[in-house]
């Protein structure tokens, strides 16, 4: 007797590992993000005007983040529940990074605006990515 996968299992299956490697993608380079930031706090003060006092606790949240997407992304069953958390705070993060940009509670340059506004856009297409893995998954 022969075992035919479905065309709806076959999507799970797909959806899952899309859904997989998008969380993979998003922790590896949200955390190298939060090391460059870390590591260039500094530097990137005056250029930005994103004083240390902001951009260091960002940079060690994103590291933190970083290592709770990997982890979920590692696990054999992809919980909906958390992956849904991580669609969540994505779109939040993206939305709050965008309100900063134009809030005037930190004094950026325009390249400080510039440079907040591409997370936003990145972040927020890792939301959707995570969220069309979701869909495909069927979670």
């Amino acid at each position: 007797m022969s075992l035919a996968v479905t065309p709806a299992l076959a999507g799970t299956r797909a959806g899952t590992d899309y859904l997989r490697s998008a969380l993979r993608v998003d922790g590896w380079s949200t955390g190298a993000f939060g090391v460059i930031m870390l590591a260039g706090a500094g530097a990137l003060r005056d250029p930005l005007g994103l004083p240390t006092a902001w951009s260091i606790p960002f940079a060690v949240a994103m590291l933190g983040g970083a290592l709770a997407l990997l982890l979920i992304a590692g696990y054999p069953v992809i919980s909906p529940r958390q992956a849904s958390g991580v669609v969540a705070v994505n779109a939040l993060s993206a939305v709050g990074m965008v309100a900063l940009a134009f809030s005037g509670l930190i004094d950026l340059t325009g390249l400080g605006v510039g440079f907040m506004l591409a997370g936003a856009t990145v972040v927020a297409v890792f939301a959707f990515l995570e969220y069309t893995g979701l869909r495909r998954a069927g979670l």
